[in-house]
């Protein structure tokens, strides 16, 4: 539904910290979406985390949910950064990992829109491998208008 070229005009992310590598479904009616990241031996966070048992850190999975919420919030309101909106990563709760995610596994992102209020909105997400769970969060990011 959206490469990489395309995802990169709804997140500013980059190399490193981009972690979308593909938009698979886009549900608007529902507010749903669901991405994936593929998951690499040469990703440069395995080098320190850890170099003998090599496993994605939390944070970055928490990240990946947002990201995926932050693109489904762009699509919502029919903005982009380039007019101006960024999404800012507000907050996480109720967080919860069941499993570590290791070289090699594609990362499914699962982000639901939940409520919108006072600008900062909240996503139900979930990152799973294999159709197992690995990680889930609520994410709340907050719409700012930038100035030009």
């Amino acid at each position: 539904m959206m490469n990489i070229q395309e995802i990169k005009a709804y997140l500013p992310q980059r190399y490193p910290f981009l972690l979308v590598d593909r938009v698979v479904e886009l549900d608007l009616e529902a507010n749903t979406i669901s991405c994936y990241k593929n998951v690499s031996v040469n990703e440069e966070f395995f080098n320190g985390h850890f170099p003998e048992h090599p496993i994605m850190p939390g944070v970055l999975i928490i990240e990946a949910m947002a990201q995926a919420a932050g693109i489904l919030g762009f699509k919502m309101s029919g903005k982009q950064p380039e007019d101006n909106h960024v999404y800012y990563f507000a907050g996480a709760d109720k967080v919860r990992f069941k499993q570590p995610v290791v070289p090699g596994d594609r990362l499914q992102l699962n982000a639901s829109f939940v409520m919108e209020k006072r600008g900062i909105w909240k996503f139900s997400c979930q990152a799973l491998v294999d159709g197992k769970l690995a990680s889930s969060a609520e994410i709340l990011c907050a719409k700012k208008e930038l100035l030009p």
